[in-house]
């Protein structure tokens, strides 16, 4: 497997306005990663988002697409209509946030069961 590592120009390891510290701060908030994935496949409003990714409160989920709408990881679409329709779908930054999203999920696919049971014998 190779690994490519991408230079950072300027920044030093973790400086406060490294572009890295930006990705390594949205996958810190792990609903942010699962509202990505959920709208992978296109648009949805926020009550099939919610229905989807289940044990999300109403509250959470509008903070985080707030947040993703401000980081312009999310388009929110407000239609006219009675009563008001609004959905949300990825913008690009979004939908390219699904590579690592891929290559996590890989990674815990080959490498979880390893973890979780090293971190088990920690707890004894």
């Amino acid at each position: 497997m190779t690994l490519e590592q991408t230079d950072l120009g300027p920044y030093g390891d973790f400086e406060a306005d490294c572009p890295a510290r930006i990705a390594v701060d949205l996958f810190s908030n792990s609903w942010l990663t699962v509202i990505v994935y959920t709208l992978r496949e296109g648009p949805m409003r926020p009550g099939e988002l919610r229905e989807t990714i289940g044990h999300i409160s109403q509250k959470m989920l509008t903070q985080t697409l707030r947040r993703m709408e401000g980081m312009a990881l999310v388009e929110r679409r407000r239609y006219a209509e009675a009563p008001p329709r609004v959905e949300y779908s990825l913008t690009e930054p979004g939908r390219d946030l699904l590579g690592p999203i891929f290559a996590l999920g890989a990674w815990a696919d080959r490498h979880g069961d390893t973890v979780r049971t090293a971190m088990l014998g920690e707890l004894d």
